[in-house]
C-alpha cells in the first residue's frame, strides 16, 4: 500500500511537471500540435531580443524565437533562429524586422513580399531593424537643432550690430551734448554781426535817402526832356507819313491816267491780247514738239515740205482708221 501511494504521488508529480512545461511553453506561444520550420536571421545588434519573443505577420503570431547565438567569426554578429509555422510560405524578398514597442518588449515582424522563389527551411531571411524612439527623436531633433544653431548665430550677429549701433549712438549723444554750447556761441556771434549789419544798413539807407533827394530835380528835368523828345519824334513821324500818302496818291493818279508802263499795262488791252496770243503759240509749239520731236532734233532738221507731207500721211492714216 505504501509503495502504491508513493508511485501515485510520483506519477502525479511527473504529470504535473509535464503539464507545467507544456503549459508554460504554450503561454510563450509554442503550439505543440502544429508543425514548424526553422529559419535564420543575422543581425548586427538585437537590442535585448530574447528567446520566445513572438514572430508576427500583420500582428498575428506565426512563430517564435527559438535560439540566439553570437557569431564571433563574423564580426560578432548575432544569429537568431526562428520557428515559424510551416503553412507560412516565405520568399527571397521576405524581411525579418526587429521591432520594439513603447514598453520595450521585442518582436520580429515578418514582411512577406513577392519574390522570385520560395525559401526552404533553414534558409536565411533578410534582416532589418526598425527605428526606435531615440532614433526618430534624433532624426527629428537634428534639423531643429541646426535651425536653432543658425538662429542663434543670426541672433549673435544682431546683438553685435546692436552693440555697434549703441556705440555709435553714444558718440552721437556725446556730440549732441556739445551742440548747445556751439549753438549758443554761434547765436552770440550772429547777434553781434546782425547789430553791425543793422548799423551799416541804417547808414546806407540814410545815404540813399540823401542821394534820392539830390536826384529829384534831375528826375524832373529828365521827365521834361523825355516828354519833349516824344513830341518831337511823334511830329516827325506824322510829317513823314503825310508825305508818303501824298506821293502814293500821285502815283495812283498817274496809273489811273495811263501814264507810265504800269498805267499802260492796266489801261491798254492790246498788251493783254498780245500776251495771250504769245502763250497760245507757245502752247501749240510745245504740243508739236511733243508729237514730232524729229522735226526739231534731226541732225540737219527737216524742210517745211517734208513736214507737211508727213502731216498729210498721218491725217490719211487716221481717216482710214476711222
Amino acid at each position: 500500500m505504501v509503495k502504491n501511494k508513493e508511485f501515485k504521488v510520483g506519477l502525479f508529480v511527473a504529470v504535473a511537471l509535464v503539464l507545467l512545461y507544456f503549459g508554460f511553453n504554450f503561454l510563450k506561444g509554442i503550439d505543440f500540435f502544429s508543425t514548424t520550420e526553422k529559419y535564420y536571421v543575422v543581425y548586427d545588434n538585437i537590442d535585448q531580443l530574447a528567446v520566445s519573443n513572438p514572430v508576427l505577420i500583420n500582428g498575428f503570431a506565426v512563430g517564435r524565437v527559438s535560439r540566439i547565438a553570437i557569431m564571433q567569426n563574423k564580426q560578432n554578429k548575432v544569429l537568431v533562429e526562428l520557428m515559424i509555422d510551416s503553412e507560412i510560405v516565405l520568399t527571397d524578398s521576405s524581411k525579418a524586422l526587429l521591432n520594439s514597442d513603447f514598453l520595450g518588449s521585442k518582436s520580429i515582424l515578418l514582411s512577406v513580399g513577392k519574390g522570385t522563389r520560395s525559401l526552404n527551411p533553414k534558409d536565411t531571411l533578410l534582416a532589418e531593424v526598425a527605428k526606435g524612439m531615440l532614433d526618430v527623436l534624433s532624426e527629428t531633433a537634428t534639423p531643429v537643432a541646426d535651425n536653432l544653431q543658425t538662429t542663434l548665430r543670426k541672433f549673435n550677429v544682431i546683438l553685435d550690430n546692436l552693440t555697434k549701433n549703441s556705440q555709435q549712438l553714444d558718440a552721437i549723444f556725446a556730440k549732441l551734448q556739445t551742440t548747445p554750447d556751439l549753438l549758443n556761441k554761434t547765436l552770440v556771434t550772429a547777434n553781434g554781426k546782425v547789430e553791425d549789419l543793422s548799423i551799416s544798413f541804417k547808414s546806407v539807407a540814410e545815404n540813399l535817402n540823401g542821394s534820392l533827394n539830390e536826384l529829384k530835380p534831375t528826375l524832373a528835368n529828365f521827365k521834361t526832356f523825355s516828354d519833349s523828345l516824344k513830341q518831337i519824334e511823334l511830329s516827325k513821324t506824322v510829317n513823314e507819313a503825310r508825305n508818303t500818302i501824298v506821293k502814293l496818291n500821285e502815283t495812283l493818279d498817274k496809273v489811273k491816267n495811263g501814264d507810265g508802263t504800269l498805267g499802260k499795262l492796266i489801261s491798254n488791252d492790246s498788251v493783254y491780247n498780245n500776251l495771250n496770243t504769245l502763250l497760245r503759240n507757245l502752247d501749240s509749239l510745245a504740243v508739236h514738239f511733243d508729237d514730232n520731236p524729229k522735226h526739231f532734233l534731226a541732225p540737219l532738221g527737216k524742210s517745211k515740205r517734208k513736214i507737211e507731207r508727213e502731216r498729210r500721211k498721218e491725217e490719211e492714216v487716221k481717216a482710214k482708221q476711222k
